[in-house]
Protein backbone atom coordinates (compact mmCIF):
# COMPACT_ATOMS: atom_id res chain seq x y z
CA UNK A 1 0.00 0.00 0.00
CA UNK A 2 2.98 2.00 0.47
CA UNK A 3 2.74 3.27 -3.33
CA UNK A 4 -0.84 4.54 -3.06
CA UNK A 5 -1.70 7.78 -2.32
CA UNK A 6 -4.73 8.02 0.31
CA UNK A 7 -7.22 10.39 -1.52
CA UNK A 8 -9.73 11.31 1.19
CA UNK A 9 -12.30 12.07 -1.89
CA UNK A 10 -12.26 8.12 -2.82
CA UNK A 11 -13.71 6.78 -0.07
CA UNK A 12 -16.36 9.33 2.06
CA UNK A 13 -17.17 8.14 5.47
CA UNK A 14 -20.31 9.56 7.55
CA UNK A 15 -20.39 8.86 11.24
CA UNK A 16 -24.02 8.57 12.58
CA UNK A 17 -25.82 7.56 15.64
CA UNK A 18 -23.65 3.76 16.58
CA UNK A 19 -22.84 3.69 12.69
CA UNK A 20 -20.50 4.91 9.27
CA UNK A 21 -21.87 5.01 5.83
CA UNK A 22 -18.91 4.46 4.13
CA UNK A 23 -19.42 5.47 0.29
CA UNK A 24 -17.08 4.15 -3.03
CA UNK A 25 -17.01 7.59 -4.41
CA UNK A 26 -15.40 8.10 -8.07
CA UNK A 27 -19.07 7.41 -10.12
CA UNK A 28 -17.86 8.36 -13.02
CA UNK A 29 -15.98 5.29 -13.53
CA UNK A 30 -18.93 2.96 -11.27
CA UNK A 31 -16.38 3.00 -7.99
CA UNK A 32 -13.79 1.42 -9.57
CA UNK A 33 -11.20 -0.15 -6.42
CA UNK A 34 -7.60 1.66 -7.37
CA UNK A 35 -4.83 1.32 -4.76
CA UNK A 36 -5.77 4.91 -3.51
CA UNK A 37 -9.68 3.90 -2.60
CA UNK A 38 -7.53 0.03 -1.20
CA UNK A 39 -5.59 2.88 0.83
CA UNK A 40 -8.28 4.58 2.07
CA UNK A 41 -10.43 1.97 3.03
CA UNK A 42 -7.72 0.78 5.78
CA UNK A 43 -7.44 4.44 7.43
CA UNK A 44 -11.09 4.72 7.27
CA UNK A 45 -11.42 1.00 9.09
CA UNK A 46 -9.10 1.43 11.34
CA UNK A 47 -9.96 5.18 12.49
CA UNK A 48 -14.00 3.24 12.91
CA UNK A 49 -12.34 0.42 15.41
CA UNK A 50 -10.66 2.85 17.36
CA UNK A 51 -14.25 4.88 17.69
CA UNK A 52 -16.03 3.50 20.29
CA UNK A 53 -19.32 5.00 19.35
CA UNK A 54 -18.91 2.61 16.08
CA UNK A 55 -20.83 -0.76 16.19
CA UNK A 56 -21.53 -1.08 12.45
CA UNK A 57 -20.66 -0.04 9.15
CA UNK A 58 -22.55 0.21 5.77
CA UNK A 59 -20.65 0.40 2.99
CA UNK A 60 -22.03 1.18 -0.53
CA UNK A 61 -21.26 3.24 -3.97
CA UNK A 62 -21.59 6.70 -5.01
CA UNK A 63 -23.99 7.58 -8.14
CA UNK A 64 -25.56 4.59 -10.13
CA UNK A 65 -23.04 1.32 -9.79
CA UNK A 66 -21.36 -0.34 -6.20
CA UNK A 67 -18.28 -1.00 -7.61
CA UNK A 68 -17.00 -1.86 -10.97
CA UNK A 69 -14.14 -4.01 -9.72
CA UNK A 70 -9.91 -3.61 -9.53
CA UNK A 71 -8.76 -0.71 -12.33
CA UNK A 72 -6.92 -3.14 -14.81
CA UNK A 73 -4.06 -0.66 -15.16
CA UNK A 74 -3.34 -1.12 -11.79
CA UNK A 75 -3.70 -5.09 -11.95
CA UNK A 76 -1.29 -5.21 -15.31
CA UNK A 77 2.00 -2.61 -12.71
CA UNK A 78 1.41 -5.06 -10.07
CA UNK A 79 2.69 -8.29 -11.17
CA UNK A 80 2.44 -11.46 -8.86
CA UNK A 81 1.78 -12.74 -5.86
CA UNK A 82 2.52 -9.94 -3.53
CA UNK A 83 0.68 -6.92 -6.44
CA UNK A 84 -2.32 -9.14 -6.12
CA UNK A 85 -2.40 -9.16 -2.24
CA UNK A 86 -1.82 -5.11 -2.51
CA UNK A 87 -4.58 -4.70 -4.81
CA UNK A 88 -7.00 -6.62 -2.34
CA UNK A 89 -5.48 -5.17 0.28
CA UNK A 90 -8.76 -3.04 1.31
CA UNK A 91 -11.35 -5.59 0.57
CA UNK A 92 -9.22 -7.65 3.37
CA UNK A 93 -9.32 -5.22 5.85
CA UNK A 94 -13.17 -4.95 5.53
CA UNK A 95 -12.99 -8.99 6.16
CA UNK A 96 -11.00 -8.61 9.09
CA UNK A 97 -13.24 -6.08 10.87
CA UNK A 98 -14.96 -6.94 13.84
CA UNK A 99 -17.50 -4.30 13.46
CA UNK A 100 -20.73 -5.27 11.87
CA UNK A 101 -20.61 -4.57 8.32
CA UNK A 102 -23.63 -4.34 5.53
CA UNK A 103 -23.18 -4.03 1.68
CA UNK A 104 -25.88 -1.39 0.08
CA UNK A 105 -25.67 -2.89 -3.40
CA UNK A 106 -26.65 -0.08 -5.53
CA UNK A 107 -26.73 -1.18 -9.22
CA UNK A 108 -23.30 -3.00 -10.70
CA UNK A 109 -21.04 -4.54 -8.60
CA UNK A 110 -18.56 -6.45 -11.54
CA UNK A 111 -15.10 -8.85 -10.50
CA UNK A 112 -13.35 -8.09 -7.83
CA UNK A 113 -16.04 -5.57 -7.44
CA UNK A 114 -17.99 -8.45 -5.79
CA UNK A 115 -15.54 -8.88 -3.24
CA UNK A 116 -16.46 -5.50 -1.52
CA UNK A 117 -19.50 -6.73 -0.84
CA UNK A 118 -18.69 -10.61 -0.16
CA UNK A 119 -16.60 -9.59 2.45
CA UNK A 120 -19.33 -7.98 4.53
CA UNK A 121 -21.63 -9.29 7.00
CA UNK A 122 -24.60 -8.36 5.22
CA UNK A 123 -25.56 -7.51 1.85
CA UNK A 124 -29.22 -5.52 0.83
CA UNK A 125 -29.55 -5.54 -2.54
CA UNK A 126 -31.30 -3.02 -4.57
CA UNK A 127 -33.69 -3.66 -7.52
CA UNK A 128 -31.15 -2.41 -10.25
CA UNK A 129 -28.34 -4.40 -8.39
CA UNK A 130 -26.34 -6.38 -10.68
CA UNK A 131 -24.03 -8.98 -9.12
CA UNK A 132 -21.34 -10.32 -11.91
CA UNK A 133 -18.28 -12.19 -11.23
CA UNK A 134 -17.12 -11.69 -14.51
CA UNK A 135 -13.05 -12.88 -13.94
CA UNK A 136 -13.27 -15.36 -16.79
CA UNK A 137 -14.96 -13.42 -19.16
CA UNK A 138 -12.17 -10.89 -19.47
CA UNK A 139 -9.71 -13.88 -19.49
CA UNK A 140 -8.34 -13.69 -15.61
CA UNK A 141 -8.23 -15.71 -12.87
CA UNK A 142 -10.65 -14.55 -9.78
CA UNK A 143 -8.98 -13.48 -6.76
CA UNK A 144 -8.96 -12.04 -3.56
CA UNK A 145 -10.89 -14.92 -2.02
CA UNK A 146 -13.91 -14.58 -4.65
CA UNK A 147 -14.59 -18.27 -5.41
CA UNK A 148 -14.33 -19.54 -1.42
CA UNK A 149 -16.51 -16.31 -0.14
CA UNK A 150 -18.89 -17.06 -3.28
CA UNK A 151 -19.55 -20.55 -2.07
CA UNK A 152 -19.66 -19.50 1.99
CA UNK A 153 -22.89 -17.72 0.45
CA UNK A 154 -24.57 -19.35 -2.00
CA UNK A 155 -23.29 -22.76 -2.09
CA UNK A 156 -21.03 -24.84 -5.14
CA UNK A 157 -24.24 -24.86 -7.96
CA UNK A 158 -24.71 -21.29 -7.74
CA UNK A 159 -20.87 -20.51 -7.11
CA UNK A 160 -20.11 -22.07 -10.84
CA UNK A 161 -23.18 -20.69 -12.51
CA UNK A 162 -22.07 -17.06 -11.85
CA UNK A 163 -17.68 -17.98 -12.18
CA UNK A 164 -17.40 -20.38 -14.65
CA UNK A 165 -20.81 -19.65 -16.90
CA UNK A 166 -20.95 -16.14 -16.45
CA UNK A 167 -24.60 -16.35 -15.05
CA UNK A 168 -25.36 -12.55 -13.94
CA UNK A 169 -28.29 -11.99 -10.81
CA UNK A 170 -30.37 -8.88 -10.35
CA UNK A 171 -31.34 -7.80 -6.91
CA UNK A 172 -34.24 -10.30 -6.57
CA UNK A 173 -32.55 -13.01 -7.74
CA UNK A 174 -29.58 -12.39 -5.73
CA UNK A 175 -31.93 -12.82 -2.72
CA UNK A 176 -33.25 -16.05 -3.92
CA UNK A 177 -30.00 -17.52 -4.15
CA UNK A 178 -28.74 -16.28 -0.42
CA UNK A 179 -26.15 -13.84 -2.53
CA UNK A 180 -28.10 -11.12 -0.48
CA UNK A 181 -30.24 -10.89 2.79
CA UNK A 182 -33.29 -8.59 0.87
CA UNK A 183 -33.94 -6.53 -2.32
CA UNK A 184 -35.05 -3.51 -1.90
CA UNK A 185 -36.71 -0.34 -3.88
CA UNK A 186 -33.48 1.17 -5.11
CA UNK A 187 -34.90 4.75 -3.03
CA UNK A 188 -35.47 2.20 0.20
CA UNK A 189 -32.08 0.82 -0.33
CA UNK A 190 -29.76 3.45 2.39
CA UNK A 191 -32.93 3.79 4.53
CA UNK A 192 -33.57 -0.31 4.80
CA UNK A 193 -29.42 -0.86 5.26
CA UNK A 194 -28.80 2.15 7.90
CA UNK A 195 -31.99 0.55 9.69
CA UNK A 196 -30.16 -2.69 10.05
CA UNK A 197 -26.87 -1.05 11.21
CA UNK A 198 -29.07 0.91 13.89
CA UNK A 199 -30.43 -2.79 15.36
CA UNK A 200 -26.75 -3.68 15.54
CA UNK A 201 -25.61 0.01 17.03
CA UNK A 202 -27.78 -0.39 19.77
CA UNK A 203 -26.05 -3.76 21.28
CA UNK A 204 -22.94 -3.18 23.70
CA UNK A 205 -19.81 -2.58 21.02
CA UNK A 206 -17.68 -5.55 22.79
CA UNK A 207 -20.62 -8.11 22.56
CA UNK A 208 -20.77 -7.54 19.07
CA UNK A 209 -17.32 -7.97 18.08
CA UNK A 210 -16.52 -11.28 20.30
CA UNK A 211 -20.51 -12.48 18.76
CA UNK A 212 -18.99 -12.00 15.56
CA UNK A 213 -15.90 -13.51 15.91
CA UNK A 214 -18.13 -16.62 17.64
CA UNK A 215 -19.47 -16.75 14.17
CA UNK A 216 -16.79 -17.11 12.14
CA UNK A 217 -14.98 -19.56 14.19
CA UNK A 218 -18.30 -22.34 13.12
CA UNK A 219 -16.66 -22.42 10.02
CA UNK A 220 -13.89 -24.66 11.39
CA UNK A 221 -16.20 -26.55 13.69
CA UNK A 222 -17.90 -30.27 13.06
CA UNK A 223 -19.12 -31.15 16.52
CA UNK A 224 -21.43 -30.07 19.17
CA UNK A 225 -19.07 -30.07 21.74
CA UNK A 226 -16.72 -27.94 20.20
CA UNK A 227 -19.53 -25.47 18.71
CA UNK A 228 -20.74 -24.90 22.67
CA UNK A 229 -17.18 -24.71 23.63
CA UNK A 230 -17.35 -21.66 21.02
CA UNK A 231 -19.69 -19.39 22.91
CA UNK A 232 -18.97 -20.61 26.26
CA UNK A 233 -16.31 -18.20 27.17
CA UNK A 234 -18.19 -15.15 25.16
CA UNK A 235 -21.63 -16.26 27.08
CA UNK A 236 -20.34 -16.24 30.72
CA UNK A 237 -18.57 -12.78 30.14
CA UNK A 238 -21.76 -10.92 28.69
CA UNK A 239 -23.40 -12.40 32.26
CA UNK A 240 -21.24 -10.23 33.77
CA UNK A 241 -21.79 -6.95 32.22
CA UNK A 242 -23.97 -4.18 32.58
CA UNK A 243 -26.29 -4.79 29.90
CA UNK A 244 -27.10 -7.97 30.98
CA UNK A 245 -26.90 -7.52 34.83
CA UNK A 246 -29.32 -4.08 34.30
CA UNK A 247 -31.60 -6.59 32.31
CA UNK A 248 -32.28 -9.00 34.99
CA UNK A 249 -32.52 -6.21 37.70
CA UNK A 250 -34.95 -4.17 35.44
CA UNK A 251 -36.86 -7.61 34.79
CA UNK A 252 -36.79 -8.27 38.78
CA UNK A 253 -38.21 -5.03 39.21
CA UNK A 254 -41.03 -5.00 37.30
CA UNK A 255 -42.18 -9.01 38.61
CA UNK A 256 -42.10 -7.90 41.85
CA UNK A 257 -44.01 -4.83 41.31
CA UNK A 258 -46.74 -6.93 39.43
CA UNK A 259 -46.79 -9.00 42.55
Amino acid sequence: MENATADASTVLVDKLDGYAVVTLNDPDRRNVFTLAMSKRVHEIFDDLEADESINAVVITGAGKGFCSGGHLDELLENPGPEGMRKIYAGFVRIANSRLATIAAVNGAAVGAGMNALLVCDVVIAGESARFDSRFLQIGLGPGGGHTWRLRNNIGLQATKAMVLFGEVLDGPRAAEVGLAWKCVADDELLTEAEALASKAATAPRELVMRTKDTIHNTLAISDSDTAIDNELDTQVWSMGEPAFVDMVTSLKSRITKKS
